[in-house]
């Protein structure tokens, strides 16, 4: 497919501002896939490029996570390996399936997030006791979130923040920095998956990619510099993004 000018520039603007969203509180995909399909991609291509640009991003903001001390990868070790499994799956399953049932699931669970989140305003401020074996919290929610990421995506790391958040205890900085690490896992999965299916625009793919590392380098800046009731509130604001798009999506086909 080929572009102009302006488009190319759409793409850059929409994946800085998609690697800043993204590296802050999750959801940058909310950005960066509606304005790849804008431009009429199709959707397993949309869905590949935006795998690749994502990559970037989350990659990133890891990287930047892990050099100030953020990341604990023996910890998450076994998260990256299940993760790794669960996308792995999920990617090979929607290139062949409808994602309609999540499409109409997904809402639902973030509204849940969404009110806990408003109603226990402590949430996240610091490290609390974990209410799951960190070992066995890692296993289950690889293979589903990873599972999720892969086949689907949207709101996969509100879901990995939140859980971290209510199920092992951790604060809300050591959440998103743990969730980008994840992200990255599931993201570089699935991209594989559809690069061997062909799914991927790689121009496109690698110019968004250079916007998102802008982005996510001054987004994961701001979580490791500002308190926790910023990001909090990026967090909200984001998990409502995602299920006002997802209702509109779906009563919109």
């Amino acid at each position: 497919m080929e572009f102009d000018f302006l488009s190319y520039l759409v793409f850059f603007v929409a994946a800085f501002l998609g690697g800043f969203i993204d590296s802050i509180a999750g959801g940058g995909g909310l950005i960066t896939l509606p304005a790849i399909m804008a431009m009429g991609v199709p959707p397993h291509l949309a869905l590949g490029t935006n795998k690749l640009q994502g990559s970037f991003g989350s990659f990133t903001a890891t990287l930047n996570f892990a050099k100030k001390g953020m990341i604990n990868f023996k910890e998450a070790g076994l998260g990256i390996v299940f993760t790794f499994i669960g996308a792995c799956v999920g990617a090979v399953l929607i290139l062949f399936l409808n994602p309609d049932f999540l499409r109409l699931v997904i809402p639902f669970l973030l509204i849940a997030i969404f009110v806990y989140t408003i109603f226990m305003p402590k949430v996240g401020e610091s490290d609390r006791r974990a209410r799951m074996d960190k070992r066995i919290f890692y296993v289950v929610f690889g293979m589903i979130l990873g599972f999720y990421d892969g086949f689907f995506g949207p709101g996969a790391g509100s879901f990995w923040t939140f859980a971290m958040i209510a199920l092992i205890g951790v604060n809300m900085k050591k959440a998103v920095a743990h969730t980008k690490l994840l992200n990255f896992t599931s993201n570089v999965v699935s991209l594989g998956v559809f690069i061997i299916g062909g799914q991927v625009l790689w121009l496109v793919g690698i110019l968004m990619g250079a916007g998102q590392i802008f982005g996510a380098y001054i987004g994961s800046n701001l979580v490791i510099k500002k308190e926790v009731k910023f990001i909090r509130a990026m967090f909200l604001t984001v998990v409502a993004a995602t299920i006002l798009k997802l209702i509109y999506d779906y009563f919109a086909k």
